[in-house]
C-alpha cells in the first residue's frame, strides 16, 4: 500500500519485489502493526517523507533473501523491522551510545519503504530476532508501540504512582511492565471512553478516568502518549514535587502557556526520540519475563487505510495489525 503525498488516502500498487543490497535481508511480511506515527506521516504532520512511500515500521515476518555480508540470520529466520533502520555510526550522538539522536538516521516507513507490503528489505543491523510465545500479529506491537513505551517508561520505572495519559497500543503494553515492576498505575483516557477506561483496569490500572480529571492521588510522574500538548501542564498539576512528565510521542500540538508554579517544586518535563538497538534488545528479553501480552485486532493488507481512519478515531482497543 502506497502513501503518494500527504493527506492523501493510501493506493494499492504493484511494485517490483525489492532486492537486498549489501548488509540488507529481504523479509516476506507476515504482520506489520499500525501506528500512530503511520498517521502523523500520512497527515503530513511529519516532514519530508520519502515519497511514494510504503508506510509501516513494526514489521514482522521471514528472512527470503540475504544481500552480500549478511551473517546473522538465515533463511527462515523470524525477525522484527523496528522504526530505526539505519544510523551513520560516526555523529557525536552515535559515538556517545545514542543512535537514537543521530541526525541522518533513517526510519522505517518514512525514510526507508515499511511493512504495509507482502516483502520489504531491512538493514541487518538493525533487524531484532523475536521471542518465542508472540503470534505475528501479536509480536508487531512490541517493535514501535513497545519500544517507544519503554524507552518512556524507563526513567520512571521507579515512580511509585504512575500516571498514563492516552491509553492506547503504547500505553495497554506499558502498564503491564508497570505491575509487573510493582509500580500503580492510573489512567487517563478521552472523556466519556468508558470501554478504554474497563481496559486499563482489567490490565491492572488502580485508577481510570478521564484526561482532564485530577487523580485521586498525586502522581509520581507521568507518560503522555496522547499528542495533545494541553496535557502536559494538566500531568504537571498532577504531579507531585520531584515528578516527571515524559512526552513520548514524536509530534504533539503546542504546548499552551502555564504558571510556572505548574513546574515549580523540582518537577520535570522531558522528551523521548526514536528508540536504540539496546532498547530493543532490552525489551524483547524483558516482555515475555513480564508477562506482556498483545491486544491486536488484525486488518487484511488491503483494508490498510480503514485501520488508519479506526486509529484516528479511536475506535481501536490495543493496537491494530496489518496481515497481508
Amino acid at each position: 500500500m502506497l502513501l503518494t503525498a500527504p493527506r492523501t488516502s493510501l493506493v494499492a500498487a504493484d511494485v517490483p519485489t525489492p532486492e537486498p543490497g549489501p548488509g540488507q535481508l529481504r523479509v516476506r511480511v507476515s504482520a506489520c502493526g499500525v501506528c500512530r506515527t503511520d498517521l502523523h506521516v500520512a497527515d503530513g504532520e511529519l516532514p519530508r517523507p520519502k515519497l511514494p512511500l510504503v508506510l509501516g515500521h513494526e514489521v514482522v515476518g521471514r528472512v527470503e533473501a540475504l544481500g552480500d555480508g549478511v551473517t546473522r540470520f538465515a533463511v527462515g529466520d523470524r525477525v522484527g523491522i523496528p522504526w530505526l533502520g539505519w544510523t551513520d555510526g560516526t555523529c557525536p550522538a552515535c559515538r556517545a551510545g545514542r543512535e537514537n539522536l543521530c541526525e541522518r538516521a533513517r526510519f522505517t516507513g518514512y525514510d526507508l519503504d515499511g511493512g504495509y507490503a507482502e516483502a520489504t528489505v531491512a538493514d541487518a543491523r538493525y533487524v531484532f530476532t523475536l521471542p518465542a510465545g508472540y503470534t505475528d500479529a501479536e509480536a508487531a506491537p512490541l517493535l514501535c508501540a513497545g519500544l517507544i513505551g519503554y524507552r518512556a517508561w524507563a526513567p520512571v520505572r521507579e515512580a511509585r504512582r504512575l500516571g498514563l495519559y492516552g491509553f492506547g497500543a503504547a500505553a495497554h503494553l506499558v502498564i503491564q511492565l508497570a505491575r509487573h515492576a510493582g509500580q500503580e498505575v492510573l489512567a487517563f483516557t478521552r472523556r466519556g471512553d468508558a470501554e478504554g477506561q474497563a481496559f486499563a483496569r482489567a490490565l491492572g490500572a488502580a485508577w481510570a478516568g478521564a484526561s482532564d480529571e485530577p487523580p485521586p492521588a498525586p502522581l509520581d510522574a507521568a507518560i503522555l502518549f496522547a499528542p495533545i500538548g494541553a496535557l502536559v501542564p494538566a500531568a504537571l498539576a498532577a504531579t507531585a514535587p520531584g515528578g516527571t512528565v515524559v512526552c513520548a510521542g514524536i509530534h504533539m500540538s503546542d504546548i499552551p502557556a502555564f504558571p510556572y508554579a505548574l513546574l515549580w517544586g523540582e518537577r520535570t518535563v522531558r522528551s523521548v526520540a526514536n528508540l536504540t538497538r539496546r532498547d530493543g534488545e532490552e525489551l524483547l528479553a524483558l516482555a515475555p519475563r513480564a508477562g506482556v501480552r498483545c491486544e491486536v485486532t488484525p486488518y487484511p493488507l488491503e483494508r490498510a487505510g480503514e485501520a488508519l481512519a479506526d486509529l484516528r478515531g479511536g475506535r481501536l482497543t490495543g493496537a491494530a495489525v496489518v496481515v497481508p
